[in-house]
Parts: C-alpha cells; structure tokens; sequence
C-alpha cells in the first residue's frame, strides 16, 4: 500500500490515537489494581447501560471473547472490588444481570473526566456537518474492525469466536447475540 495515500495516514492517525488510549486505561487499571480485562467488562457494561441494553454473565463472556469459567471469576473479581453487582431480572427470575455500581462510575469519571472534557470540548470546535463526517467515518472505521475480527475468528467458537464486540456506531452488540447466561 502506497504511503503517501490519504487514508492510510487516517489509519495511522487512528492507530495512534488507539494505543495512547490503550496506555490511559492500562495507567488506570493499573492505579485501581485491575486486569486490562476488568477495565474492557466495565467499559462494555457502561455503554451497554447507557444503550439502555442488559447484560448478563454469558453476554459479557461473549462479548469480551471469554469462556463461562473466566466470566465468572471476572464478575466475582469485580463484585469483591463493589464495582459491579448481579440481580435478578424481574422478567425472568432465572437471569441473572449485570449492573455497575455507582462508585465505578464516580472513580471513572475521577480519572477519565477531565480527558471527556477535553474532548469534548475539542469537537465543540467542529460544525455538525463536520461532526457527522467524522461520525461516520469512526463507524465505518469500527466496522472494518469487527469485519476483520470476524474473518480472523476461528470457526469453532473458541476465543474471539467471530463476535462482534460493538455494533457500528460503538453501542454494544445487537440483542440477540446475548450469549445466555
């Protein structure tokens, strides 16, 4: 591929922008004493939360490309650390649901806000036309992603499995694909 092609210098810029994330919730992960996986199952149950969608223990296993046995040591880590509880679906009292406790939230937002802000602030500067250019874009960019992942994925099912972790747009994957549980 030709380096001086416009999109490629996009990837790059994405790639970067990627892995100084990547370092900022590793740092954060590290500071609180959590596993890079802990800090993926409670950015997947916040969005998931926020996208008004319930999340149950196979559902997370799924979506993070973990067996029934990882999930459920993951949901008892974060349960012990009062970041995360289970209750009952009111619906169903045979389901078991995953919820973030506020504290998760307030410890977040104590390491993560000022950067949202930043952010934020930063696409303040950009009109609405610009915004949806850039919408799409990070969309589409996110479905090569997950086309690539599910190309990848071996057809057993074993890890990664060819499971979408979020659907275009970054809201978590389509109900339906809710791994039981």
């Amino acid at each position: 591929m030709d380096d001086q092609e416009p999109g490629l210098g996009l990837v790059h810029l994405l790639r970067g922008l990627t892995v100084e994330l990547d370092l900022l919730g590793a740092e954060f992960a590290a500071l609180h004493h959590l596993h890079p996986t802990d800090l993926r199952a409670l950015i997947h149950l916040l969005d998931a939360d926020r996208a008004g969608i319930t999340v149950t223990p196979g559902r997370l296993g799924a979506q993070l490309g973990i067996n029934s046995a990882s999930a459920t040591a993951l949901i008892d880590r974060l349960e012990r650390r009062d970041l995360i509880h289970r209750v009952r679906d009111t619906g169903d009292r045979r389901r078991v649901l995953l919820e973030v406790e506020e504290h998760a939230v307030t410890l977040g937002w104590s390491f993560f806000g000022p950067l949202i802000s930043r952010m934020v602030s930063a696409a303040g500067s950009y009109d609405a036309a610009e915004l949806a250019v850039v919408r799409r874009f990070l969309v589409e960019m996110g479905e090569a992603v997950a086309a690539e992942r599910q190309r990848m994925a071996p057809s057993s099912g074993t890890r990664g499995g060819g499971r979408r972790t979020q659907a275009p747009g970054g809201a978590p994957a389509a109900a339906g694909e809710d791994g039981g549980g």
